[in-house]
């Protein structure tokens, strides 16, 4: 996800997941064990089915993005796939009042689906009443309202399976420094679900799996404008650092100033989702040495699946999660078209040739 524009909203009281060390696995709101996104798919015979009964859809946005664009493509594509018409798209620009508008002027259009992320739980759990009542289909990204209960008033939750992707960091972390090293650790310090899960995932794979590396040094974020700075104070501390995780792309461009700044070319980083500045760095050879993302195009693909088959009156999981992926040097551009149905800028690109 793009971290920076998702931690504008306030999330209170929505979704929270939790990953537990020894599941290691990302968990849904009340426990529920995750469905992997591929295993919700239609058949032949449920597509058949769906044609041709003038089905119609809405997507009810929290902001316009590259990971959004990239979710709409996978559901147009898979809504295609039955001829059910997208009526309405919206954008909410993160705003909790407006996106609640947005719902009102969807349902005008009688959509059957409603694919939306919930900006505020206790506004959005009232907006969405009325689709409830309707019998509109509703799946939700990453967030759900107040008090719904699944299967009653919504579909489907889907979302990044983030245990994954802070293990992939972990991983990723581990190969660039030789499987040995000391590391610094850049977490996010704010309760919100998708970066404290990926944060913990990170820090507790390294724990367990990796014996010869040690975390020496942690630092907790909350500003991204400050990354440098807080940076710059933790290799005045342990200037011989191996590799430092960061919380997300943003906040790792920062750490890159500030190894640059310091002439180091040693010191690797691993973060989370796709950045220009730090991909740019990245196939240059320089401090980055992955990003690791989550596929968004799958994400909508799935929540498109997951409204259709709940259309059909079949079961539907309750947690769906879409798979991780690690980008590095060698598989730049197709881990980027992998994750956001675009291509890699073309900075990158040119640098990577």
């Amino acid at each position: 996800m793009l971290i920076k524009k998702i931690l504008a909203a306030t999330l209170a009281g929505g979704l929270m997941i939790a990953a537990s060390a020894a599941s290691a696995q990302t968990v849904g709101p009340q426990g529920e064990a995750a469905t992997p996104s591929s295993s919700v798919a239609l058949t032949d015979a449920d597509i058949a089915a769906l044609k041709d009964k003038g089905y119609k859809a809405a997507l009810l946005w929290h902001t316009s993005s590259d990971f959004t664009n990239a979710v709409t493509a996978g559901a147009t594509d898979e809504f295609a796939r039955a001829g059910i018409a997208i009526v309405v798209k919206t954008d909410a620009q993160f705003d909790a009042a407006r996106q609640r508008s947005d719902i009102e002027t969807a349902l005008a259009a009688k959509p059957n689906v409603i694919l939306s992320l919930p900006l505020d739980p206790v506004t959005s759990a009232e907006a969405f009443r009325q689709a409830v009542k309707d019998g509109t289909k509703l799946v939700f990204l990453s967030n759900l309202p107040k008090d719904y209960k699944q299967g009653t008033d919504y579909a489907s939750i889907v979302t990044d399976d983030l245990f994954q992707m802070g293990k992939q960091a972990a991983d990723a972390m581990a190969k660039a420094i030789g499987g040995k090293g000391k590391v610094g650790y850049i977490f996010h310090d704010a309760t919100y679900y998708v970066t404290n899960q990926r944060d913990q995932a990170f820090k507790t794979t390294i724990e367990k799996d990796y014996p010869d590396i040690k975390i020496v040094a942690e630092q907790g974020i909350s500003d991204p404008a400050r990354a440098e700075e807080l940076a710059n104070a933790m290799l005045l501390q342990h200037p011989d650092l191996d590799g430092i995780y960061v919380t997300w792309a943003e906040p790792a461009d920062g750490v890159l100033s500030a190894l640059r700044g310091s002439g180091n070319t040693k010191t690797k980083i691993v973060t989370l989702d796709l950045a220009e500045p730090v991909g740019l760095d990245m196939v240059k050879g320089g401090n980055v040495a992955a990003l690791v993302a989550d596929k968004a195009y799958e994400l909508g693909r799935a929540m498109a699946a997951a409204g259709m088959k709940s259309l059909l009156g079949q079961e539907t999981p309750a947690f769906v999660v879409a798979p991780a992926l690690t980008v590095t040097k060698e598989n730049v551009a197709q881990g980027w078209k992998d994750s956001l149905n675009r291509d890699a800028p073309q900075s990158v690109l040119d640098a990577a040739k």
